[in-house]
């Protein structure tokens, strides 16, 4: 079978198979996350989270922007492997989060609590980080997490005990 198309509206047909084929080739379906547990040991015990990992730069570009909720206890683990001053913004994040900057050593180094959703102001570690965990707004606070806290995930050379098995 073939396709006629009149002279007249082959340059019109023409251009909107390239758009349609530009606009598939761009097309990606959301993949599932790959998610992982990560503790945090603070003075009031030891919580729990699942994590999605941001890896590459396109990830860590993304991270957790375009998205509408995140549940409690749920996050997203940066990884900025070699230790180095990071720097974050909330640009195009419609959620307010804490960021949980973390050392290379699993510890805690400081946090930004409560972050501005879609503000493109810098967000900076103070220090030298190797991690970021971002979660939703309020978590510090509700678990009591702080400055010098341990951090159990595989990317600081820590283990939680549900990665034992």
């Amino acid at each position: 079978m073939s396709l006629f198309i009149a002279p007249k509206f082959r340059a019109g047909f023409a251009a909107f198979a390239a758009a349609l084929i530009a606009c598939l080739a761009l097309y990606q379906p959301a993949r599932a996350a790959q998610t992982q547990p990560l503790e945090i040991v603070t003075k009031s015990g030891v919580h729990v989270f699942t994590v999605e990992m941001a890896v590459s730069d396109e990830e860590r570009a993304k991270g957790l922007m375009y998205r509408k909720s995140l549940p409690d206890g749920r996050g997203m683990l940066f990884d900025f492997s070699p230790e180095q001053y990071v720097q974050m913004w909330m640009k195009n994040t419609y959620i307010p989060l804490d960021m949980i900057f973390i050392r290379g050593d699993g510890t805690v180094l400081s946090i930004a609590e409560n972050t501005t959703p879609l503000s493109e102001k810098i967000i900076d570690s103070g220090g030298l980080a190797k991690g970021v965990l971002e979660v939703i707004a309020g978590t510090a606070r509700k678990y009591g997490i702080a400055p010098g806290d341990k951090v159990a995930h595989p990317l600081f050379g820590t283990r939680t005990p549900e990665m034992a098995h």
